[in-house]
């Protein structure tokens, strides 16, 4: 027997029952974003290396060691698994000239791929939603992606999730703190791990993100970036906190928070969680008003976050499998004819229905629409087609059976779950 075929280590299959929550969440998250006016846009998963090389930075962990790269063997072109979608948004909106007319606010939603090492809540394939205001200047659209967050976790009924805010201010101000910084570390290079000794010269902000516990003293006394910001960046950062200050939204501010992405500038965030071990940050993002430059657009302000789908479900309780509002049982081959226009009719009504198929016994039928957990079973016989009626039974609930024509079917189901429940 041939050696079975299993799937990549760190790309994992999404099962029926796992599949279902997805899709709840998914919708959940859909009607969210369409709350705030952000509309959906799909990009290719496939992009040149190129537009992640300028976009994310030569220097980052992302581009040294995690993309999946190749060089396409039909033309030569390299070519990349996007790992963020925030750059391909980007690179969209410049093609096709999508802020002609106006700011937008966008939305998406898939897989992203890295070359991590696979642990509970990080994956080598992976999936994030994503908001992207693009076109607007202010702290007011930053405070609108924070606020957007907190209402999530309000409808999600989540707790425990806390806010870290920071200013990276602008290319000029982070240029001359690069310069302090790098003297600090440079006068203590011998305390440095391996990794921040890497990143000295190419990206020594990401040594203040470095998670060593080894480093933390000498990290807190390293000059502090929010001390060489001017009174522009000043001025928007404190925008952002007074408009969620208003609201009510906790928050703290981290003076090491700098992201792992190197278009990011002014207002910086995480949204994080002590419940998922490790992977504790939910959702990310900041403003990145230079990313349209860097690949070759026109300047154009824009702010986003990403919010991992994999972490947020591993947050939200399980509340099961998803059952329908009707079990349909139905035997005969005048039933059957009738049982599928009632079924129809149900779903018009905004009813989920799941008709028995395959035939058995109504008491064999019966025991399917107990076990779906569906609180109505529907039962139609010949007897029942012939009349032109269906008979109705609640399954979670002692009440007696009864009869109605099928006209009224969806009324009398509405009536059972969300009325009196008395028929006439």
């Amino acid at each position: 027997m041939a050696e079975p075929i299993r799937a990549l280590r760190g790309m994992n299959d999404i099962l029926p029952d796992e599949a279902e929550r997805w899709e709840a969440l998914e919708e959940l998250l859909r009607q969210w974003l369409r709350g705030y006016g952000y509309r959906n846009v799909r990009s290719p998963v496939l992009e040149h290396t190129a537009l992640f090389r300028r976009a994310i930075g030569e220097a980052t962990d992302i581009v040294e060691k995690e993309m999946y790269s190749f060089t396409d063997a039909l033309n030569g072109e390299e070519l990349t698994l996007r790992p963020e979608a925030t750059a391909s948004i980007v690179r969209m909106a410049a093609e096709h000239s999508l802020l002609h007319d106006g700011a937008q606010r966008l939305y998406y939603m898939g897989p992203m791929y890295r070359h991590e090492r696979p642990q509970k809540g990080r994956y080598r394939q992976f999936h994030q939603v994503g908001a992207e205001a693009l076109g607007f200047p202010g702290p007011d659209i930053d405070a609108e992606l924070l606020l957007m967050c907190t209402r999530l976790w309000n409808d999600l009924g989540l707790s425990g999730i806390r806010l870290q805010l920071n200013c990276l201010g602008s290319t000029a101000e982070r240029s001359t703190y690069r310069k302090s910084l790098v003297a600090y570390l440079e006068k203590h290079e011998s305390d440095l791990d391996e990794d921040s000794r890497r990143r000295l010269h190419t990206n020594p902000l990401r040594v203040l993100d470095s998670k060593n516990p080894a480093m933390q003293q000498l990290i807190a006394g390293a000059p502090r970036l929010l001390d060489a910001l001017g009174g522009e960046s000043v001025k928007h950062f404190e925008g952002v906190q007074a408009i969620l200050k208003d609201a009510g939204v906790p928050y703290e501010i981290n003076p090491r928070l700098v992201r792992g992405l190197d278009y990011y500038n002014l207002t910086v965030f995480e949204w994080l969680t002590d419940k998922l071990g490790a992977q504790g940050t939910v959702c990310a993002g900041g403003r990145y008003d230079g990313l349209f430059e860097q690949i070759g657009g026109r300047p154009t302000p824009a702010c986003g976050w990403a919010l991992g789908i994999e972490r947020l479900l591993a947050l939200v309780a399980d509340s099961g499998r998803p059952c329908p509002d009707v079990y349909l049982v139905n035997q005969g081959v005048q039933a059957t004819q009738s049982a599928f226009r009632a079924a129809e009719a149900l779903r018009d009504a905004g009813f989920s229905v799941v008709q028995h198929c395959g035939g058995g016994s109504f008491k064999s039928q019966m025991k399917r629409a107990d076990a779906s957990g569906a609180p109505v079973a529907v039962i139609v016989g010949d007897d029942e087609a012939r009349a032109g009626e269906a008979g109705i039974k609640a399954l979670r609930e002692e009440r007696e059976q009864f009869r109605v024509p099928v006209a009224r079917l969806p009324e009398a189901i509405s009536d059972l779950l969300f009325g009196t429940g008395e028929e006439e």
